[in-house]
Parts: structure tokens; C-alpha cells; sequence
């Protein structure tokens, strides 16, 4: 491809430099993850909201600051078409770096559930704090025991079968 024609990136990924010195390379892929490696020149990314002119030569740009520890970062990439971000989580281990790409949906998703399963369990333990308090009432005023609960349940169950 010419050096004069428009280049633009409308993908990319993350994946550790090859030298292993505790960065990050950024691939310009297309939408199938194939690498472009006719990606020449100087791009803007932002990286957790800092803009850094990224040099990209043969597909490939290498972010100047090291990573010292894992970290989340959002890349953010704009063309004159569309914007592409991507969230990863960059796992460090004795200087080898693993990116984990993070869908955003799943930030909104997890805390969702989360928070259902906490209203459910508040909702059980309201029910069965309600029904222990019922349990204490009859169990200390009026005689009632586990025993007399259990033996009346098994002699429903006997007369059903």
C-alpha cells in the first residue's frame, strides 16, 4: 500500500511487548483480529484518559511507560468514522505482563446480580427471622418444640403415601 494513502485503524488489541520489559504493545488489527501490518505512522490514543501520540510501524506501537503492577486501563482510539475503546485488565507477574480484555457490559451486568441476590437474601433472612421470632413466641409461651414440629410434618407425610 502507498505511504500517501489514508491510514486509519479500526481495531486493535493488547498484547505484551516482545521484549518482555514491562510494557504494552498495541496491534492494529481488522475485525477478524488479523494484523495490518501496512499501519505506518503516528496515532492518538488515549490510555485511562491520558492522550499519548502512539508511533505504530508495521501494525504494531509499543506504549512508552512501563507497567509496574497489574492495573486496569481503558484504551480509547478515535477515527474520523467511530471511536473504538477497549477495557483490559494487564495481569503482572514477574515481569511478564497478561492482558485480559473486559467486556464493559460485564461491569454492569456482575454488580446487577449481585445486587438481586443480595435483595433475595435480604428478603430469605427478613422471612426467616420473622418465622424464628414466631418459632421463639410459641416455642417459650406456648410449649410448641423442634421435635413436636418435625413429628407432626413426618405424620402429614406418612398419611399422603
Amino acid at each position: 500500500m502507498p505511504l500517501t494513502s489514508y491510514q486509519k485503524i479500526d481495531n486493535f488489541m493488547v498484547k505484551e511487548n516482545l521484549t518482555a520489559n514491562g510494557k504494552i504493545a498495541i496491534i492494529a488489527v481488522d475485525s477478524a483480529d488479523i494484523a495490518q501490518d501496512h499501519i505506518n505512522g503516528t496515532f492518538k490514543f488515549s490510555i485511562n484518559g491520558f492522550e499519548q501520540a502512539l508511533t505504530f510501524h508495521n501494525g504494531v506501537a509499543v506504549a512508552s511507560h512501563p507497567i509496574s503492577e497489574s492495573t486496569f486501563v481503558f484504551f480509547k482510539h478515535k477515527n474520523h468514522d467511530k471511536t473504538i475503546g477497549k477495557l483490559y485488565f494487564l495481569y503482572k507477574k514477574d515481569n511478564k505482563i497478561t492482558p485480559f480484555k473486559i467486556n464493559g457490559l460485564l461491569l454492569i451486568i456482575i454488580p446487577t446480580i449481585i445486587l438481586l441476590i443480595a435483595y433475595t437474601f435480604k428478603r430469605l433472612l427478613s422471612t426467616f427471622l420473622i418465622l424464628a421470632l414466631i418459632y421463639g413466641y410459641f416455642s417459650f409461651s406456648k410449649g410448641l418444640s423442634i421435635s413436636q414440629i418435625l413429628e407432626s410434618a413426618f405424620h402429614v407425610l406418612k398419611n399422603l403415601l
